[in-house]
């Protein structure tokens, strides 16, 4: 995803909803005229404050919604996770190529952390049928899986860090190397630049004939 371009709009921060100590999603108003494809985002902000966001809302949902983690020292994130409802807001958009496209392959779908957002963006727009692989450090960090999980053919939490019920213990690429059977897929990639470098090892070595797509989130 780029910030580069694309029309401005103005908003207003209507809704914050905390979904773990670090982490939480906003909710916009949603501008007149504002339309989008499930996995793409926005750029919210203006000049040197810009910041890429990846939508979490379903296409026809009145209003937009942000996953977003509070970052050490980063400036917008912080802002952000404080600023009060009501407060006016600029973006531009939509942004970006992460969008899901038809196939006779089964998709398979690999989060970390965050990255979960452009998923639960098609989740919500009523995509479903899919494997999604959720990888976090700790079940905290498992944001949405009620809601993924009655999407999705298979919900697949991984944690390296404690347990859950039904989770993996380890990496995404762990569960994806001993537990996905043989074949050709379409694999979608969202998250940590580490975990789309893995994985697309991994898809290259292992699973010949599928197809893959990326958005590296940081």
């Amino acid at each position: 995803m780029s910030c580069g371009g694309g029309t401005r709009y103005s908003t207003i921060l209507s809704g914050r909803t905390w979904l773990s100590k670090k982490t939480c999603e906003l909710q916009l108003e949603r501008p007149a005229g504002f339309d989008f494809l499930p996995g793409q985002g926005i750029c919210l902000g203006e000049g040197t404050g810009q910041r890429e966001y990846s939508l979490a809302s379903g296409r026809a949902e009145s209003r937009l919604a942000l996953c977003i983690r509070r970052v050490p020292n980063g400036p917008l994130s912080s802002w952000l996770s404080e600023a009060p409802p009501g407060q006016q807001l600029f973006f531009t958009g939509p942004h970006g190529f992460f969008t899901y496209r038809a196939s006779t392959r089964p998709a398979v779908f690999v989060a970390t952390g965050t990255g979960i957002a452009p998923f639960l963006s098609m989740a919500r727009s009523g995509q479903e049928g899919f494997t999604l692989v959720h990888g976090a450090r700790t079940a905290e960090e498992l944001y949405y899986g009620e809601s993924l999980r009655a999407a999705a053919l298979r919900y697949v939490p991984c944690l390296t860090e404690g347990s859950a019920p039904g989770a993996f213990s380890g990496r995404v690429t762990g569960w994806l190397k001993a537990q996905l059977p043989p074949g050709s897929y379409d694999f979608y990639l969202c998250g940590r630049r580490e975990m789309v470098r893995d994985v697309t090892w991994l898809v290259d070595e292992s699973f010949p004939g599928s197809r893959l797509y990326a958005e590296i989130f940081f």
